[in-house]
Formats: structure tokens, sequence, C-alpha cells
């Protein structure tokens, strides 16, 4: 007998819909845009379709549903980033150590680009549970954060719950195949659980993509002399 990680948790996603109904849903999403710990709305949402088609939810309550559990998750992401932004200063180990520096730069690129970067951001699968941290963090307009969340959030969402009408009886057929995901999910963990060993000891720069960390030069004849004692 074998354990599926990704299968698993496509088991219990579609056993807290079929047994809650949009209670669930909106509980999922909410986890979901919370990002902790991460719930695939890739699972959640095409289910969902499949559950519309199937008759069980209705198209317009679930969408609504829907999307209201996923702003709900991330204003709580955006408060969480907002009030620890004055507590993470110092946090962190070696190069990868949190600086006021840091937040300041964040500050005036969110200050810049801040509304394309989450409507973005929500299109793009695992980055939009978490740009909610950043966010809050850089004390985003809350107002301005929720509108661009929802243009963000309506495509994406809209598009994964059709797919999941479309697959309908091929929904079962589908889902055997998440076990496979396991394999890369794994390695992209390990990989990046290695670029961030590699950051704390130096042998890369933090930030993306990669790169080799600069050494500050040696001085040439070596340490500078002592100055003599009077």
């Amino acid at each position: 007998m074998t354990f599926s990680l990704v299968g698993g948790v496509v088991d219990i996603i579609t056993l807290i819909m079929t047994t809650i109904g949009l209670p669930g849903l909106f509980a999922l999403m909410t986890v979901e845009s919370f990002g902790l710990p991460p719930v695939p709305s890739e699972v959640i949402l095409p289910f969902t379709g499949f559950l519309i088609a199937e008759g069980t939810f209705p198209w317009a309550p679930a969408l609504a549903v829907a999307l209201a559990g996923g702003l709900v998750g991330s204003y709580a992401a955006y408060a969480v980033g907002r009030w620890w932004r004055h507590r993470i200063t110092g946090l962190g180990v070696g190069r990868l150590r949190l600086e006021t520096r840091h937040l300041d730069r964040m500050d005036r690129y969110f200050a810049r680009r801040g509304e394309i970067t989450v409507a973005v951001a929500r299109l793009v699968p695992v980055v939009r549970s978490y740009i909610s941290y950043p966010a809050g963090t850089a004390e985003m307009e809350p107002v301005r954060f929720g509108v661009y969340t929802l243009l963000g959030s309506i495509p994406f969402t809209v598009g994964l719950i059709y797919a999941g009408m479309v697959l309908r009886s091929d929904w079962t057929v589908v889902s055997s195949y998440f076990s496979l995901l396991d394999y890369p999910l794994i390695a992209i963990v390990g990989l990046v659980i290695l670029l961030i060993l590699l950051q704390i000891a130096g042998v890369l720069a933090p930030g993306w993509p990669p790169r080799r960390a600069v050494r500050p030069p040696t001085p040439l004849g070596g340490p500078p002399a002592p100055p003599p004692n009077p």
C-alpha cells in the first residue's frame, strides 16, 4: 500500500466539500489564501466546477463563496504582515537577516507597483497565496489591496471552476493522476531548501535568480598593522 501526499490532500479537500458544502468551500479558500498550510486552489476550484456540473452547487453562489473565502484569507495574511512589520527586523540567519533597509526597499516597491503586483500575483499558483504578507508589511492601503486582490482573483477563480465543469465525468480519472505530482513537489521543496542553505552559508547572494555571492576584496599585503604604542 502506497501513500500519496498530494493524493491525500485531494481526498481531504473533496471530503470536506462534499460533506459540508459551500461553508466547506469558504473555509478551504480562506485557508488557501492565507497560505498556511498550503492548500491548492488548483484542486479546490476545479472540484467546485465538478460539483456545479453535477448539480450539487449552484454556479453563482459557489463563485461568490470562493471569492469571499479568498478575500477573507488574503486580508488575514495582510493583517499578519502588517502587524509583524516592526517585529521582523533582525530576524533571519547570516545573509538572510532582515534589516530596516530591506523594509524600506519593499515600501518603495509597493508604493510604485503594489497594485499591479498584487493583481498579477493572484494569477500565479503558489505565489497567489503569499503575496498578501509583503503587501501588509509594506502597509499597502487596505481598500486598494482588496480591490486588486479581487481583480486578480476573478479570472483565476472563474477559469479553474469552468475547467472543472468541462472535466465533469473525467474528474475521477484526472484525480487518480494527482499522486504523480508528489515527485515534482518533493523536488521543488528540496531545491528551495538547498537554495536557502547556500544563501545562509554565503555561497549564493540573497534574492532571485540565484547568483554567486560577491565577497569583499582582501587588502593586498594582508590586514593593516596595528598603530604603534605611544
